[in-house]
Parts: structure tokens; C-alpha cells; sequence
């Protein structure tokens, strides 16, 4: 029996998710993704471009598809996909499981400032001229153009266009993992002192956030958003067992 799993990617982890689901026999994976990025990953499955048309529109690809398990494996901060997904599992009657990476966790010698969203951030690095590395999406960097007072440096991974409308602005193209030595070299060399990013948890983008603490760097993170209360896994090592336990036969599982 085939069965089919479609994963809501973009998302390092749901990369090494598909490679260890890829050649499994009895598995057809596909995985979804956005469309917000130019040039994606390579994937070693079929993939999907583009959006559902909300919670009903994904129920409806799920039956069409005859999907057996859809696995939310979408950045922390993608709410609205996350709430979409869960609704879609119950309109469609098909199971889900999220990917969840566990948030960051201050120690010491972090100067942490957590805020709500990018307004927030702009009013935590204060009117004093700043040197600001914004670690954020294109979605949300806008917000700082009310800030022109600081100098900026932008990493994406895709163009930032249009560009902010301020005086002051670097742009780097540039996609994770990144090392904590290289992120200190980029925070020194550009003589940082705020860093505004998201709570992504996970090892790929830490670098910064280590760096920071090494150099006394403040760092203001937005607060994750709310997620649905759906099951989950926190790492994708647990999740391929989870996988591979709802996969065997009912016997085997004690049903």
C-alpha cells in the first residue's frame, strides 16, 4: 500500500525531513512551499509551489490527492498557514503532525528585548542613531522605514525590493546555516550594536544570537505568534518515528 504525505514546507527541517522520507518504500512524499522565495533548496522529492486558497482549498487538494498524513512543517512564525493546516486535517478528515522547533532560551550574557511585532522593535531601538542588523523576512522589515535615523544591514535570501526607504541601508543575499565565527566577523566588521530577529529557534540561524552574547550585542526578538494545539514533534528524528509507527500495520501498532 502507497502511502502519500504532503508536507507544508520551507523550513531547513522539513528539507531533512523529505531527504530521510525520499526512497522509503511504500511512502510517496511531496512538498509544499510557499512561493515566497525565488530559488528554493533543492528537494529530493516532488514539490508544489504556491497557496491552497485558504483551509478549504488545502482540504480540498488533501481528498483530491488521497493524502494519508499532511505534516506542518512551516517556519514557527507562518501562523496563518499553521492555522490553516489544522483546520484543513479536520475539514478533510486527515491526520496532522507538527514540526516544531522548541523557541531560544536566554542564559547568561544575553541582553534580550522581546516585542510583539516590527512596530515594537522600532520602538525598542529608541530615536539614538543605531547600527541595526535586521535578521528578518521581507514581510516585516517595512516597519523600520519609520526609523530612519538608523544605519541598517539586511540579509535575505532573496532581493529586498522595493528597498527601505532610508538613508543608511546594506543589503546582503545570504542563506543559512551560519556559523557563530562568521556571524561575529559580520557583527564586528559592521560595528552592530541591535539585532532584530525572530525567536526561529533551531541551530541553523543561532550563530547570531551567540555571537551576539559574546560581543554585548542587544538582541530584540519578536514574541512567536500563537500556534494551534495540534500533535507534535520537536525534532525530525522524533517525527520519522512517529511516521513510521502511524504507518505500520494495525497489528503491529496494537490496534
Amino acid at each position: 500500500m502507497m502511502h502519500r504525505i504532503l508536507i507544508l514546507g520551507g523550513t531547513t527541517e522539513a528539507r531533512q525531513l523529505a531527504g530521510q522520507l525520499a526512497h522509503r518504500a511504500g511512502l510517496k512524499v511531496t512538498m509544499s512551499l510557499a512561493g515566497r522565495t525565488a530559488e528554493p533548496a533543492a528537494l529530493p522529492v516532488p514539490v508544489r509551489s504556491g497557496g491552497f486558497g485558504g483551509a478549504e482549498g488545502l482540504a480540498n487538494y488533501l481528498r483530491a490527492e488521497r493524502i494519508g498524513l499532511l505534516v506542518d512543517a512551516t517556519h514557527p512564525y507562518a501562523a496563518t498557514i499553521s492555522r490553516n493546516a489544522a483546520e484543513a486535517g479536520k475539514i478533510a478528515g486527515i491526520p496532522l503532525v507538527a514540526l516544531r522547533r522548541p523557541a531560544w532560551e536566554p542564559v547568561e550574557g544575553d541582553r534580550w528585548t522581546l516585542v510583539e511585532n516590527g512596530a515594537g522593535a522600532v520602538a525598542a531601538l529608541g530615536a539614538k542613531p543605531r547600527r541595526v542588523f535586521l535578521a528578518l523576512g521581507r514581510q516585516e522589515i517595512g516597519d523600520f522605514e519609520k526609523a530612519p535615523q538608523h544605519a541598517y544591514v539586511i540579509r535575505s535570501v532573496d532581493p529586498v525590493e522595493p528597498r527601505l526607504a532610508v538613508p543608511h541601508a546594506t543589503y546582503i543575499l545570504a542563506r543559512g546555516p551560519f556559523r557563530e565565527e562568521d556571524e561575529g566577523s559580520l557583527l564586528a566588521s559592521h560595528h552592530i550594536d541591535a539585532i532584530v530577529a525572530k525567536n526561529s529557534g533551531g541551530t541553523a540561524t543561532y550563530g547570531k544570537i551567540a555571537a551576539a552574547r559574546k560581543l554585548g550585542v542587544e538582541v530584540i526578538l519578536l514574541r512567536r505568534p500563537e500556534l494551534p494545539q495540534v500533535r507534535q514533534a520537536a525534532s525530525v528524528s522524533e517525527l520519522v518515528g512517529w511516521i513510521d509507527h502511524w504507518f505500520e500495520p494495525a497489528e503491529k501498532r496494537g490496534v
